[in-house]
């Protein structure tokens, strides 16, 4: 995990901390949801494995140190910070809410605890991780409860803003409640389960379409999925029925989804497929789905690509990461911004769940009433506390969660904000913050 995967700002405050002599003060930064993307009533959290992999694996080579010194900012820095980057090391503490658990605006998702200098490098890297597979768990999560039921295949890749996204992406998607990938990669890393068969490129590749499907059916057999659309769509449902078992089912990708879906069902129905599947593509989304299923489609399975992997209507989140307190000396100093549209909130915190609301607390404070603390501890001096939850735990955490929050947050249109109340001892921490400052 190179250490240049950063802003070249959090290298230069680091160089700052070291010459200033407050590198080692233990600081505590928190990462937290400022605000909500457009139309969205939560966030997922996702991306936790990631970034605990990059604290734990965060090192600086000969050849990026020499490339720092070679700097012109780093042309006053001492040759010790130098020499403290080539033994650099995650010695703190990380506190962060599980995968798969929907957060509301102004919720830490992660704390970090650390000597300051060891905190301030990881901003960039953590904010990015967390917030991409985030914002495509929240979008997953949107796109499976459109579908009602129905089974939601991520086929983005292509699509995504890079290769890696597109592994990363299906991950995210996986915890939302996909039931798989077509992304091989990720089917390998992460066990997620891979879909796929032909494109139109097959079908032409053939001297006709017939040919086609039974050269793919010889290849694959019960997991047949035959692309009906690449010529005539009607005509291709009657080809592929033709052919008759074994067939998964088939694939529509352009047109009136609704009304051929229909067609087509009926067609493979008089053939007696009535087990064969339809799945349908094509540039979907959660409004697109919604309103297939509201026209009475007989859709059993949709993929969906690009406005998934780049969760494209909200493809940014408000996330930041805040210093909120300073140990100086076995004397807390909390700190809070207080810019217009941009205030924090000082000192650690936890987050509380209720069944009708979360309360925000001071970090150590109780809550009572059944309440569940989100933030857990994940990293403890450097060292993993214990075994991260699998994917597969994420996900069933994410649809435990989903189904519990209030039925109106799990529309497709905003509503009310769901309540977090900030407690007393945290409004007068606040309060007293505020009037400490200069």
């Amino acid at each position: 995990m190179s250490g240049l995967l950063t802003d070249l700002y959090e290298l230069t405050m680091a160089a700052g901390y070291f010459e200033a002599g407050i590198a080692s003060r233990t600081a505590t930064f928190e990462l937290s949801v400022r605000s909500l993307p457009k139309q969205r009533n939560f966030v997922l959290a996702a991306g936790l494995a990631q970034a605990v992999e990059y604290l734990q694996g965060l090192r600086f080579s000969r050849e990026e140190i020499a490339y720092l010194r070679g700097l012109p900012q780093f042309a006053r820095v001492s040759s010790r910070f130098f020499d403290m980057l080539g033994d650099f090391r995650f010695t703190g503490d990380v506190f962060a809410v599980p995968e798969g658990t929907p957060l509301f605006a102004g919720e830490p998702m992660m704390t970090i605890r650390a000597p300051l200098i060891e905190a301030q490098v990881p901003e960039t890297y953590l904010l990015s991780a967390l917030t991409f597979q985030t914002l495509i768990a929240s979008k997953a999560a949107r796109v499976v409860h459109a579908g009602g039921g129905r089974d939601i295949v991520e086929f983005g890749t292509r699509r995504a803003h890079t290769p890696e996204a597109g592994v990363l992406g299906a991950r995210a998607a996986f915890i939302g409640g996909c039931v798989g990938t077509s992304n091989a990669l990720a089917g390998y890393r992460y066990g997620i389960p891979v879909f796929g068969t032909a494109a139109h490129s097959w079908v032409m590749a053939f001297p006709n379409e017939s040919e086609s499907f039974r050269q793919l059916q010889k290849l694959l057999g019960a997991h047949t999925v035959q692309l009906i659309d690449t010529f005539d769509t009607i005509e291709g449902a009657r080809k592929a029925a033709a052919l008759g078992r074994p067939l998964w089912g088939v694939r529509l990708d352009s047109g009136d989804l609704a009304s051929l879906a229909k067609q087509v069902r009926a067609i493979l129905d008089q053939a007696g497929l009535r087990d064969a599947r339809i799945m349908a593509t094509s540039d979907l989304d959660e409004f697109k789905i919604h309103d297939i299923l509201a026209a009475g489609a007989p859709v059993d399975v949709f993929g969906v690509g690009t406005e998934l992997a780049t969760s494209g209507d909200a493809p940014a989140m408000g996330a930041v990461y805040k210093l909120v307190e300073m140990d100086m000396g076995g004397i807390k100093r909390y700190t809070a911004k207080r810019s217009q549209g941009k205030m924090s909130t000082p000192g650690a915190k936890q987050v509380f769940r209720l069944a009708d609301h979360d309360v925000l607390a001071r970090s150590g404070e109780c809550c009572g009433g059944g309440a569940e603390a989100l933030l857990r501890p994940v990293i403890l001096a450097g060292e993993l506390v214990e075994p991260l939850p699998t994917l597969v735990d994420a996900r069933k955490r994410a649809a435990e969660c989903l189904a519990k929050l209030p039925p109106a947050l799990r529309s497709l249109e905003v509503v009310e904000p769901f309540r977090v109340e900030h407690s007393a001892e945290l409004i007068a921490l606040t309060e007293q913050t505020s009037r400490n400052m200069p």
